[in-house]
């Protein structure tokens, strides 16, 4: 059971948008180009989000779509049985290394270094993404809407009595009212919706292994365990989460949810700094922000396109922005150290720039980190 206590108060309600920026699109994105189960995708999105942030950690901890197979999916229109036996695999093989010790081993032996150039690294992504797709998604009326978003996050960022996040998503619902939402096709589409059970056969597993799983890994190890990890010790010095407990929801949510064709997930340092920018400092922010996955889920799937009109991407994008801003933020933490910054800046442009950035940018960061300390005792 999760050791704080969880709050539902407006910060928390604030916070709990703080990641949608990330989510929403690769989740629509996939059960478009993919023909996914949308009452299904979101019910266990929502879920997961709810256990997560109120029983397993109290934290504001988000679940996320993994996003390099999201991105797979996406790009090459492959199909959800394929992307199912992709989440059951990787959800075997993050137990394997969280059990065995592995994953602990990895963390311990990755320099500081290494790790604050994946979050810059991160960081610098999301905020490519939110200025170069996002914001300008909508010509001027677009960028003036995030201009309006991005001026009033400046101006409350921080401020406990009037979070930020309440008034960008409220000025984005307002804009889609106005201009976007089709009420009577809103309304059509309502009505209950269930769960979809998945079939699985083997050839999806393995296929979705090789396929999928493999190339996710490297990102799911650096990011989503190691760097998350370590932002919860910058955010949450008091409260110490292990790579071990991390590794082992991650590999849980993926064992179970693809049973009930739920997407593959998993923990992030983006969306854990992204509620923390927005106001979050309890689960209460994830419970509420994967009840809004649930209700869509069960009653508004039929209409999820229509729904999608309701958080325009300009705005999604001021979100993003921010939550990458903060995940870069935390290299401050090792400025002092022209060698550790080096390392850093280096881990994180190869994150960026390379195919398999975040693995090569892991390695080669250690490698350089290790041969530096071993010629300084040489030459000593």
């Amino acid at each position: 059971m999760p050791r704080n206590p969880i709050r539902f108060d407006r910060n928390e309600f604030s916070g709990a948008f703080g990641d949608i920026g990330t989510d929403l699109p690769l989740i629509a994105g996939m059960i478009l180009s993919c023909g996914l189960d949308s009452a299904s995708v979101f019910i266990m999105f929502g879920v997961l989000q709810i256990l997560t942030g109120g029983v397993l950690y109290g934290l504001p901890m988000p679940v996320q779509p993994l996003k390099v197979m999201a991105v797979l999916m996406i790009s090459q229109k492959l199909s959800g049985n394929l992307l199912y036996g992709a989440g059951l695999a990787i959800g075997v093989v993050m137990l394997f290394l969280s059990v065995t010790g592995l994953l602990k081993w990895v963390a311990k032996i990755v320099p500081e270094s290494v790790v604050r150039g994946v979050q810059f690294g991160l960081g610098v992504s999301l905020c490519m993404l939110a200025l170069g797709k996002y914001v300008p998604s909508e010509g001027i009326p677009g960028w003036t809407l995030a201009a309006i978003g991005f001026v009033i996050t400046l101006l409350l960022l921080s401020n406990r009595k009037y979070p930020p996040a309440l008034f960008v998503i409220a000025i984005g619902v307002l804009y889609a009212a106005g201009f976007r939402l089709d009420f009577g096709r809103l309304i059509a589409g309502a009505g209950f919706a269930h769960l979809r059970l998945w079939d699985p056969q083997m050839s999806d597993i393995w296929q979705g292994f090789l396929v999928l799983a493999l190339p996710q890994l490297a990102l799911s190890i650096s990011n989503s365990v190691v760097a998350t990890q370590k932002t919860v010790q910058d955010l949450f010095p008091e409260t110490p989460v292990s790579v071990r407990k991390i590794g082992l929801t991650y590999s849980l949510m993926n064992l179970i949810a693809p049973w009930f064709s739920g997407i593959p997930c998993c923990h992030g340092a983006g969306g854990l700094a992204g509620h923390y920018a927005f106001g979050a400092r309890t689960g209460g922010s994830v419970v509420i922000y994967g009840s809004m996955y649930l209700v869509i889920g069960l009653f508004f799937s039929g209409c999820f396109d229509e729904i999608l009109k309701i958080f325009p991407l300009p705005i999604l994008g001021v979100v993003l922005l921010f939550e990458g801003l903060t995940l870069m933020s935390f290299i401050k933490k090792i400025a002092d150290s022209k060698t550790s910054l080096f390392v850093a800046l280096l881990v994180a442009m190869m994150a960026v720039g390379l195919p398999y950035g975040y693995l090569v940018g892991m390695i080669v960061g250690t490698l350089i980190v290790y041969l530096l300390g071993a010629r300084a005792v040489s030459v000593s």
